[in-house]
């Protein structure tokens, strides 16, 4: 019948097909099977913490209060939640983790005790962590702990010991659900600008390259590439060739998957190529989140990035209940009101001075500094103290934050922290006068060009406030009607001019002694002197001393040419301050300008 040879002759066939099948399953992998593994999916969520600076439990010791917003306490509440939905989760983090807080900068970095950073991130459960610069500001001996007790990786592929081996590990893969993911980690390699001698023991190498040289010992042997650099996205420093910048690393390696990039403190979610690349701001107020759909023939078939904001979360009790964490917590918070530690610090604690007074004047617009529009008591107080203890004939110093001050009342040591955040020591260095002045022209640089119809002072968005000194020592002018590089007018030293061949002994801190005079060649001299104790130790042992503290200011600097004056300027203000106009801070209230907007009529 028809039938049966229609089906006698496929039989043959199917016999046919069968050997071919079976041989070219041996050969080429069963199509069949393909397809199948192709309709597998595992998603595999990878979140990224970068500059969370210390910031464990969600807490601001300067001010003694609770923040609402930021910390490992609730980073790791965020973590256990995004495992409860996907257990193929790693937690990744970039570095500038150690350093931020008086608990961390005063009390744990410079002992050889339980780190609670490390008892946070060990608890969270990291994967992994990319030592950032400011790992490196207490030395060799801070980092030596942080790779000792981490029971996470500690990466650094471009960090090298002077004999050329590599310091710690350049990679680590882990196999998550089936799929191996590299992960491979740069530190920031302006290091040596901004801590000089600290950082001896080690060599820095650019990331670019050493990305790529990473990549290619570990891609034949993973399925999903990460990287984690401790850069922003455009270079700091060297524009030229990219050393210090994660572009070089997207041009020289696009076949990274995810990026995760930190220092800036910006929010960055982009897509380069088939790269993902994620930031967040500072303190642990963000986490980057990226998620890949893995097929079973380990093809990535979808990608997505997102960043989560931690407000919503509340404090992870088990990070709170932590003996060491707890612990820590609360022997700073005794610290700062009662002055009391149990290992020896180099600092004192407890209220040591009373402020008759605020020592900063009120913003006359709101979010302008005034501190940095007149000469103010704040940065007065920390030149005074960096001359009486340098012997040195001129100070710089710079107000760190905007709204940095010391309050009428009782003085601790959140007090002088909220001045002066950073824990430098001080240098001097022998200087000329046209040396000082081109540093000043450099410092200025922070400042925007007045124009004509500007009622505001605005500031320059690429020059940071850190980096803006004021000087004690000399009296000086300020010109904003000139573009940068030629401000700085009438430099006086002991009532009379400064003379360019003129030589003088200038102290600065130790940041900016590598990241200003030498990294932009301001002076010629090296380093004289090194204070054998920390800037902030300097202003406990001063106010300690005064007991009673009232703001002095000597006005030795002023900004002129400048008009500010408009019948509108009144009106505009108020505006301002009502939160009826933006904060003027990088562009200046221009009333051509706002004539043009339709805000003056």
């Amino acid at each position: 019948m028809p039938k049966v040879r229609y089906y006698g002759s496929m039989k043959k066939l199917y016999s046919i097909f069968g050997i071919l099948f079976v041989w070219s399953t041996a050969v080429f992998g069963s199509p069949v099977a393909e397809h199948v593994r192709a309709e597998q999916r595992t998603t595999l969520s990878i979140l990224g913490t970068t500059d969370v600076h210390g910031n464990i439990w969600g807490f601001s010791y300067e001010d003694d209060r609770e923040t609402t917003n930021s910390g490992f306490a609730r980073i790791a509440s965020y973590v256990d939640s995004v495992r409860t939905e996907n257990p193929h989760t790693i937690v990744l983090d970039n570095g500038d983790t150690y350093q931020g807080t008086i608990m961390t900068d005063d009390l744990y970095n410079k002992q050889d005790l339980p780190h609670p950073v490390t008892a946070a991130m060990n608890t969270i459960g990291y994967t992994a962590m990319t030592l950032g610069n400011h790992e490196f500001n207490f030395g060799k001996q801070l980092v030596d702990r942080i790779v000792r007790d981490a029971q996470f990786a500690v990466l650094a592929a471009n960090l090298h010991l002077a004999d050329g081996s590599h310091y710690t590990d350049a990679a680590t893969i882990v196999n998550v659900g089936g799929i191996n993911v590299g992960i491979i980690g740069l530190t920031n390699p302006d290091a040596p600008r901004w801590d000089g001698e600290k950082v001896d023991p080690f060599k820095f190498d650019a990331v670019g390259p050493a990305a790529r040289k990473a990549i290619d010992q570990i891609k034949d042997n993973v399925d999903v590439l990460v990287v984690t650099a401790h850069v922003g996205l455009f270079p700091e420093y060297d524009e030229e060739y990219g050393s210090d910048g994660a572009n070089a690393i997207l041009a020289l390696c696009p076949e990274i998957d995810i990026l995760l990039l930190g220092h800036a403190h910006i929010m960055l979610n982009q897509t380069t190529g088939k790269t993902l690349v994620g930031a967040v701001p500072n303190g642990g107020r963000y986490v980057v989140r990226f998620d890949l759909t893995i097929d079973g023939n380990k093809k990535i078939v979808d990608r997505s990035l997102s960043i989560v904001d931690m407000q919503a979360y509340e404090p992870s009790v088990a990070i709170r209940a932590h003996p060491l964490i707890k612990e820590a917590h609360e022997r700073t918070r005794n610290f700062i009101s009662g002055g009391s530690f149990d290992s020896e610090s180099s600092s004192e604690g407890g209220i040591f001075g009373i402020a008759s007074v605020n020592f900063q004047p009120e913003n006359e617009i709101r979010g302008i500094p005034q501190g940095k529009i007149v000469d103010s008591a704040v940065v007065d107080l920390i030149n005074t103290v960096q001359l009486l203890n340098s012997g040195a004939d001129v100070s710089a110093a710079a107000l760190f934050q905007d709204n940095s001050d010391i309050k009428a009342g009782p003085i601790n040591y959140g007090t002088v922290f909220n001045i002066y955040k950073f824990d430098n020591t001080l240098y001097t260095v022998e200087v000329t006068g046209a040396e000082l002045k081109a540093f000043m022209e450099w410092s200025a640089e922070h400042y925007n060009q007045w124009k004509p119809g500007d009622i505001s002072i605005s500031f320059n968005e690429d020059v940071p406030g850190y980096r803006y000194d004021m000087f004690a020592g000399v009296d000086y002018e300020i010109d904003l009607s000139k573009p940068s590089g030629e401000r700085i007018i009438n430099v006086q030293y002991e009532g009379k001019p400064l003379e360019d061949e003129q030589k003088l002994i200038l102290a600065v801190n130790n940041y900016r002694y590598s990241s200003g005079l030498k990294a932009f060649n301001l002076v010629s001299g090296t380093r004289n002197w090194e204070s054998p104790n920390s800037i902030r130790d300097m202003l406990v042992a001063y106010i300690k001393e005064k007991g009673t503290l009232t703001p002095e200011v000597d006005n030795n600097w002023r900004i002129v040419g400048i008009d500010l004056e408009s019948p509108y300027r009144e009106e505009i203000i108020n505006k301002v301050n009502a939160e009826e106009l933006d904060i003027p801070y990088n562009a200046a209230l221009n009333i051509e300008e706002l004539k043009a907007a339709g805000i003056i009529q």
